[in-house]
């Protein structure tokens, strides 16, 4: 999917990755300040070290670039189960955007991409994503993308050694 959203001179693109991606991408996770590196390290108490959770089947990601098709970061979905049946199915999203990337409305706009190709290729009512509450960019980012401010999870996310609380947005179907 290569949809381009134009803002003047600036645009956004998501892309499945390819194989010249993949030295840019191991790059980043290289990098010492990588998002990646959030994930490292200690698991939450009671968790045996040697366990690693795998995302469910079903996601998926894709990578975001800019008017030059030139890599600038990530996003990605999985699906998550509200409630007992497949109609309680919601898909849960994330981005990473490169620092020299940031705060020029590509994250907004890959996220609002991102719902609109989600409720278009799967049955789901709702695309739900989650900020940590320090994120103020990020939040901003998901309410510039038309998602729903509904609350804080308090300690849901091990990350860095330690619980953080995280506020949780949503966009439904029928916003769209």
């Amino acid at each position: 999917m290569s949809v381009p959203v134009e803002d003047g001179a600036l645009l956004t693109r998501l892309r499945p990755a390819r194989a010249d991606d993949a030295a840019v991408l191991a790059s980043w996770r290289a990098e010492p300040c990588s998002v990646y590196e959030d994930w490292a390290g200690p698991q939450p108490p009671g968790v045996p070290g040697e366990v690693r959770l795998l995302p469910p089947a079903g996601g998926g990601d894709l990578i975001v670039t800019d008017g030059d098709d030139r890599p600038i970061g990530t996003v990605s979905w999985h699906p998550v189960l509200l409630g007992p049946t497949l109609g309680s199915q919601a898909m849960d999203i994330g981005i990473s955007l490169q620092a020299f990337a940031q705060r020029q409305g590509h994250g907004s706009r890959a996220q609002r991409m991102l719902a609109r190709y989600l409720f278009t290729t799967t049955p789901v009512h709702r695309v739900q994503a989650t900020a940590d509450v320090e994120n103020i960019a990020g939040q901003r980012a998901l309410e510039r993308a038309g998602y729903t401010r509904e609350g804080i999870l308090r300690g849901a996310q091990w990350r860095r050694a330690d619980w953080h609380d995280l506020v949780s947005y949503a966009c439904l179907r029928d916003d769209h």
